[in-house]
């Protein structure tokens, strides 16, 4: 074989360049077709591609070039998630304007993109920080205000007192928690922003018949969301009689109720703090603001607590308990507050025990007496026991108590049935500069107005001062700040806020329908042909935000009448992540990242493709392996070579030829079967098997042309959606005047797949002893015979006659001895 003439380089540029001018991918509404809209997630303008970006973007290319030649009409187009915090950090730290250092790595990465032969639809490509779209990320806010989905309130940020600015979640840094830009540790404050209310879609989200998501993804967003059913209980201060509702899961444990706990920031807490005490919960409240909310819900930390010096009354028996704060309640949770029923919730139990409070036993579990004395932890069982200590209701089975107490509750008037939900509503104000503006302007007359409809989009000024004191330059722009009231006319001033960066890619789908339509935020007729999303491609670490607020958005839009669909994707599947060769997650300061530039220019982008699909399933990723890379190199030139050669057979044998005419058939339908299933590792290695089938026949030179032909060509095929380019070019050079690209996608033959012969497992007593080749339709008599007459069991069996004889068709015969 030679491969000499093989140039990757040359073949790719060439091919992209003809792809261009044809309009290959350019993908028009074709109701002749059945339809196929395929999307990955849109990566961040960060100026170069990393090898991340090859793991989930090649895979889902060649899954989606494999539909189009089953017969769809796919859609695979590709944006850019544009706005956010990398570009305004680079504006400070580079000297350089946001918008300047953005389009220059879009620029970039568009060219990288176009390297890796993709079959994008760059027609259609959206840009979040173009005024295009950002107009209708506009317009959504708004429509989502109309709808009341967004509204205004005051909420807890984290500031850097340094800088004097509000800072993201993702500028806040580290177990100390400080600021990204300056170190300074973070404390809390509480500012007017704006939110959407996703909320109100809570029970909606927990349903997904009707979509083909992860079992992990929908695990996950159930839990985020957080669903409980119970009762809202109240309960009043004993001094000033101020009722402090709570919501529980646990009614029937109310009569175990000991203490209470607040959180540190509930509006009571002065008013039930006593002056002995008011210095240390001043203290607490101070540390506690300085923790994240998922430090103080940390199941494995430490509980800590401070009395107020206040007391509740426990509203089932009249007793007075201690209120406490402690920072592991929430104010978003619930109401804030919590009774804790030490006997029979570990976390009240060892608060409990760490601060000597009573504890209570309310439930007596079918294993203890009352000689068994105090318990030593706490007894959680929902389903068995039996309520004691509890008043009326001493006595009945713990299965039930919940259902009963709540509507004793209800008739007492101290409580109600109830649902809480864990989810909170998605705070979307954002204290920076490089975002999509928010369309309010505020009068001293009519309060927060939104711009109108024919004034978008406002637009972000770019004549703007970055100066290093970390405030949004918005603030001090007067040109953008000061505007008039659109409803009286007189003086008003703009939000300064920008939107959190996930609005713009909660909807960045439908935008890729139609990036120029200017009547809406796309074009009804694309959007009715196109949608929804048949298969989405990403990474599951955005399960619990961006694959939330994509379905809160496609049901809002629902609502709204922009769409029929209920969801936004009907199909998900979660690639794996790319390691280190160091088994480590890749990173500069680690020196472990991998540039793929540098390996399309040593390799070439198809074989850096075929490494990419070949070295680990793709939903687990991997070590990335520099040596293993050089297989599927290969492989490919291996596939030149052959496609290239000469073939003239020396003589024709019947039994070579049906054998590889047998291995190409059967490739075919594995190929298949694993494209379908995302499993393109095994994909590739089954090519490679036909590779293998290929270079024995060209050897042997004793295949018929006719089955060296097909073996080719349908390599050719099935190699098409993995190694674009060389396929294309092979095909090409093989006399086809139409693109590979837009061939059938090949079907076999049962008949000639299927194998003559299968081998059988022989077992005696269940111990392997022999292996036997049998004809594939062999009877379950004939299999019988052939296992008792091979000789090595005929020396086991030692003449004696079998008991029991078990054949399990095309497996294996088990012989009882």
């Amino acid at each position: 074989m030679s491969e000499s003439n093989y140039n990757p380089a040359e073949i790719e540029a060439k091919w992209q360049e003809i792809w261009e001018e044809q309009g290959l991918y350019r993908q028009e509404i074709d109701k002749s077709k059945p339809k196929h809209y395929a999307l990955t997630m849109l990566p961040y303008p960060s100026g170069d591609l990393h090898i991340g970006h090859w793991y989930a973007m090649t895979p889902s290319d060649a899954r989606a070039r494999f539909m189009r030649m089953k017969g769809y009409n796919v859609l695979f187009p590709m944006g850019f998630d544009a706005f956010g915090l990398p570009a305004e950090n680079a504006a400070i730290k580079r000297n350089i304007h946001p918008a300047k250092w953005t389009k220059a790595n879009i620029e970039r990465m568009r060219g990288q993109l176009r390297s890796m032969g993709t079959m994008f639809d760059w027609e259609r490509e959206a840009v979040t920080c173009d005024p295009s779209y950002y107009k209708w990320t506009q317009w959504f806010f708004k429509k989502l205000m109309e709808q009341g989905l967004a509204y205004r309130k005051h909420a807890a940020v984290d500031f850097c007192p340094n800088c004097n600015t509000t800072l993201a979640r993702e500028q806040v840094w580290g177990e100390d928690r400080h600021c990204e830009r300056c170190g300074t540790p973070v404390i809390k404050k509480h500012l007017e922003q704006w939110f959407f209310r996703t909320t109100a879609y809570a029970e909606e989200l927990l349903d997904f018949s009707g979509i083909d998501w992860p079992e992990r993804v929908k695990v996950m967003q159930t839990n985020w969301i957080g669903r409980s059913e119970g009762a809202n209980v109240v309960f009043e201060t004993a001094e000033g009689g101020h009722e402090i509702k709570v919501f529980t899961t646990r009614p029937d444990t109310l009569w175990g109720a000991t203490f209470m706990v607040l959180a540190p920031e509930h509006p009571l807490v002065g008013a039930v703090t006593t002056a002995e005490q008011e210095e240390a919960v001043a203290a607490y409240q101070a540390a506690a603001e300085r923790m994240s909310s998922i430090d103080r819900e940390s199941a494995d930390r430490e509980k800590t607590g401070v009395f107020t010096g206040g007391y509740a009354i426990n509203p089932v028996n009249g007793e007075q308990i201690p209120i406490w704060i402690a920072d592991y309640v929430l104010m978003d949770y619930g109401f804030g507050a919590i009774m804790a029923v030490p006997a029979h919730d570990e976390r009240d139990f060892a608060f409990a025990q760490k601060y000597d409070l009573d504890i209570v036993e309310v439930i007596r579990g079918s294993n203890r007496t009352d000689e068994d004395g105090p318990l030593a932890e706490a007894y959680t069982e929902k389903e068995e026991g039996v309520l004691i200590n509890s008043g009326q209701f001493s006595g009945i089975a713990v299965k039930g108590a919940v259902s009963k107490v709540t509507a004793w509750l209800a008739e007492q008037g101290k409580g109600e049935q109830s649902i809480n939900y864990r989810l909170r509503d998605w705070l979307i104000s954002r204290q920076r500069y490089w975002g999509s503006p928010i369309p309010i302007v505020y009068c001293d007359e009519h309060g927060a107005v939104p711009v109108p409809d024919d004034e978008l989009p406002v637009m972000l000024p770019e004549d703007v001062a970055f100066m290093p004191t970390g405030e949004s330059p918005l603030k001090s722009h007067e040109g953008f700040l000061n505007t008039t009231c659109p409803v009286c006319g007189a003086a008003a001033t703009r939000e300064t806020d920008t939107m959190d960066t996930f609005m713009c890619s909660s909807w960045y789908q439908y935008r890729y329908l139609s990036p120029d339509y200017d009547e809406g935020p796309f074009d009804p007729e694309e959007g009715a042909y196109w949608l929804p999303v048949d298969q989405y491609t990403g990474g599951i670490e955005h399960a619990t935000m961006h694959l939330i607020y994509t379905r809160f958005f496609t049901k809002a839009m629902r609502d709204m009448g922009l769409v029929t669909d209920d969801e936004p994707m009907k199909a998900l599947f979660n690639q794996g992540m790319v390691l280190g060769e160091d088994n480590e997650k890749m990173s500069k300061s680690r020196g472990n990242v991998i540039a793929p530039d540098d390996l399309v220019q040593e390799f070439g982008a198809d074989t850096v493709r075929a490494y990419i699909m070949f070295f680990a399933k793709w939903e687990l990723g991997g070590p990335w392996n520099y040596d293993g890379i050089k297989g599927p190199q290969r492989f490919l030139r291996d596939v030149w070579s052959l496609a290239t050669a000469d073939y003239a057979p020396e003589g024709e044998d019947e039994e070579a030829t049906a054998n590889l005419r047998r291995k190409t058939h059967q490739v075919i339908a594995k190929v298949t079967d694993d494209l379908e299933r995302f499993a393109f590792n095994t994909a590739v290695a089954a090519l490679m098997e036909l590779r293998n089938a290929l270079v024995e026949a060209e050897r042997a030179a004793n295949v018929s042309v006719g089955a060296w032909e097909e073996g080719i060509e349908m390599m050719l095929h099935l190699l098409a959606p993995i190694a674009p380019y060389i396929s294309e070019e092979l095909w090409s050079q093989r006399g086809h005047e139409t693109s590979i690209h837009e061939q059938a996608w090949p079907t076999w033959d049962e008949e000639i797949a299927k194998e003559d012969t299968i081998t059988l497992v022989v077992q005696v007593n269940g111990k392997v002893r022999a292996k036997i080749e049998v004809a594939a339709d062999v009877s379950n008599a004939d299999a019988e015979a052939a296992a008792l007459s091979d000789p090595a069991i005929v020396e086991r069996l030692a003449g004696k006659e079998p008991r029991k004889v078990i054949v399990v068709p095309g497996r294996l015969v088990n012989i009882v001895a």
